[in-house]
């Protein structure tokens, strides 16, 4: 996500807004680009990315808290040829509108119509839903109230710490979304937040160029700065043990999210049939991080579910 508060690192800053230098497999990946289109779900246009073709199995992947679908458009096309793959941009962030109140059963509502929307279920088989940090959290919902509906949920860096130490969102910055008078001004404020390095710098280019956009007198974070003060969520907690369809956790070996004593909470409170990897050298954002490990990590729980 974009964070607008001092950064103990400049990411993108010596770049001047030039685009740093980016391997062939990023390019190939960037250049497969997907469908892009807006759907209306109670009163809010959701943007959609799709890739692949129709009538394949359904692979909804939805980002985390600040962040937008195109944080996804490097990793969807190494899976569309066996899979309809799709994106969204939960309301609120990226290109989709801001709502006067966020709540997980409209999360759920955005869910619902993505899948029908990019045509998930045309091949007969039940979709699986990918969801990063924050975006695990409506998953992991949606795995609950609505997993008859699933093949399964993948929560990717999703951590929910036992009940003494649960963290209740970020404060309120009303000056979050201050208007940079250049886009190169802009993206010398962008960093990962929590905070971390990122060794990938053609990536964070990537998702930064698309967490803005241009309004008068220059350029603006997309996401609503309010949002976590507008937002309802049930107990995550309390959510944990009625997963009711196939499920697993992926987390960064270096995430400062998912501590040791994070992670035994997470499983000890889910069903023992939960299926777990851990992606080496990553922190919170795996998919920046280790793109390729990732990748690899999560066929590997895709086939595992066959």
């Amino acid at each position: 996500m974009a964070d607008d508060r001092p950064a103990p690192v400049s990411l993108l800053g010596p770049f001047q807004g030039q685009k740093p230098p980016a391997p062939a497999w990023f390019g190939a990946a960037v250049a497969a680009a997907p469908e892009r289109s807006f759907i209306p779900v109670e009163g809010a246009r959701i943007e959609l990315l799709t890739w692949g073709e129709v009538g394949k199995p359904g692979l909804l992947f939805l980002h985390g808290n600040g962040a937008h679908a195109d944080w996804w458009s490097f990793i969807a096309p190494f899976f569309a040829k066996d899979w309809r793959c799709a994106a969204i941009s939960w309301s609120g962030m990226g290109g989709s509108d801001w709502r006067p109140a966020y709540s997980a059963q409209l999360f759920a509502a955005e869910i619902s119509a993505a899948v029908e929307a990019a045509q998930l279920e045309a091949g007969g088989v039940k979709p699986i839903l990918v969801g990063h940090s924050f975006g695990g959290f409506p998953t992991l919902y949606y795995g609950v109230e609505h997993a008859d509906r699933l093949r399964g949920i993948v929560m990717v860096d999703s951590s929910i710490q036992p009940p003494e130490k649960r963290w209740r969102g970020p404060p309120s910055r009303p000056d979050a979304n201050r208007v940079y008078p250049t886009l190169e001004a802009a993206l010398a404020r962008f960093r990962l937040a929590p905070p971390q390095g990122c060794e990938n710098l053609y990536i964070a280019d990537f998702i930064a160029r698309g967490s803005l956009k241009a309004v008068e007198g220059g350029w603006t974070w997309k996401f609503d700065p309010a949002i976590w003060q507008r937002f309802s969520m049930p107990d995550l907690g309390l959510l944990l043990p009625r997963i009711a369809c196939p499920a697993a956790m992926m987390w960064g070996e270096r995430s400062n999210l998912m501590t040791a004593e994070t992670v035994d909470y997470m499983v000890r409170e889910m069903p023992d049939s939960v299926l777990r990897a851990v992606i080496p050298d990553a922190d919170h954002h795996v998919m920046v991080d280790q793109p390729l490990a990732f990748v690899a990590g999560l066929r590997g729980l895709l086939a595992g579910w066959g």
